[in-house]
């Protein structure tokens, strides 16, 4: 049993005393315990490694005492496991020598199987589940199919992803097909993740928001609805769109348990387009957390009485940034934790 279930409960719309809050890319570049460990492991040493990843996982949960844990890894082990190759470059970010831009390079990717080639990060879960011991829950990840083929098809990150769209616009069956296997290998990546002891799982559409609302539904949505389906009877399924404001409404019947905000969307439209019934979490602006701690305290109780405590998980609209100073990120996470209801004006 959970000590701490107050996240899994808040993704059932359940009364909560407090909303739970964690952090996206909580596990990494702004802890001094994670660098540590970055000065002697590259990139993808730290994903594959069961003992590093899982250590990295339990950092912030040690130091902040989160309401839940999220698995380190990355969305890129996905197009890896497909026979795509991925570097990851220092100061540079993510690499791919041969992107993605035929037919012919769409047929030589592979549906892998998921536990031979991802097993690595199987073996990560069940190691950092026996390091939480029970503490919180641990959340699985995969990059959206459109997030993942923007990678494939650019070969680096982008502004704009032009390159990408202009493959799905000028070659839409290879794109569809390759968006379909991505789609394929996700699900049985996700469905092992569940297996391997994961509470929950998050879908990043990190890059839907390039897309207009039209090319959104057949390029992206479409494909993540294949997911939620897939999965939505097996565990809680959170979906988080940077930028997709446009989809909240379709994102609300889709089966999903919550939805992510960013932070370019009030918590008043985010409830207003949702229909206000589903969970959403988020939408803080990361950079804020550059703010002094006092102000970041005053504007995460404001952002929690906007949302309202219940159906509600407090987050950040995107990855915290590397440059955040760890007492600012205890500010934010302690907002949280010290929140109480305001009083209701009026006796009864």
């Amino acid at each position: 049993m959970l000590k701490n279930d107050l996240f899994l409960r808040a993704l059932k719309g359940e009364t909560v005393e407090r909303p739970p809050v964690w952090m996206m890319r909580q596990a990494g570049r702004y802890l001094p315990e994670f660098m540590e460990i970055k000065k002697e492991f590259d990139f993808f040493t730290r994903c594959q490694t069961p003992d590093l990843a899982s250590e990295i996982t339990v950092q912030p949960i040690r130091r902040y005492g989160m309401d839940a844990a999220i698995l380190f890894s990355d969305i890129l082990v996905i197009p890896q496991a497909m026979n795509i190759e991925v570097q990851m470059k220092p100061d540079f970010g993510p690499y791919l020598p041969n992107p993605i831009r035929t037919q012919k390079d769409v047929d030589s990717v592979l549906v892998p199987d998921v536990n031979i080639e991802l097993g690595y990060v199987m073996e990560a879960i069940k190691a950092t589940k026996e390091k939480l011991n029970d503490e919180v829950p641990l959340i699985g990840f995969a990059g959206s199919p459109w997030t993942i083929l923007c990678y494939c098809v650019q070969g680096q990150g982008s502004k704009n992803f032009d390159k990408a769209k202009e493959f799905c616009f000028t070659q839409p069956l290879a794109a569809h097909q390759l968006l379909q296997k991505i789609t394929d290998t996700t699900i049985a990546y996700l469905k092992a993740k569940v297996k391997a002891g994961v509470n929950a799982v998050q879908v990043f559409d990190s890059w839907g928001g390039m897309l207009s609302p039209t090319d959104y539904q057949e390029f992206s949505w479409k494909y993540i609805q294949q997911i939620i389906d897939a999965l939505k009877d097996e565990t809680p399924v959170i979906v988080f769109g940077k930028g997709c404001w446009f989809a909240l409404g379709d994102m609300a019947k889709s089966g999903a348990a919550a939805l992510g905000v960013d932070w370019t969307c009030s918590p008043k439209n985010a409830r207003y387009l949702t229909g206000g019934n589903i969970t959403l979490q988020g939408n803080f602006d990361p950079t804020r957390l550059l703010s002094p701690p006092a102000d970041i305290k005053r504007m995460v109780t404001q952002m929690i009485n906007e949302f309202g405590k219940d159906k509600y998980v407090v987050n950040l609209g995107h990855g915290i940034l590397p440059n955040v100073p760890v007492e600012n990120a205890k500010a934010f996470i302690d907002a949280v934790k010290e929140y109480s209801s305001p009083t209701p004006k009026g006796g009864a």
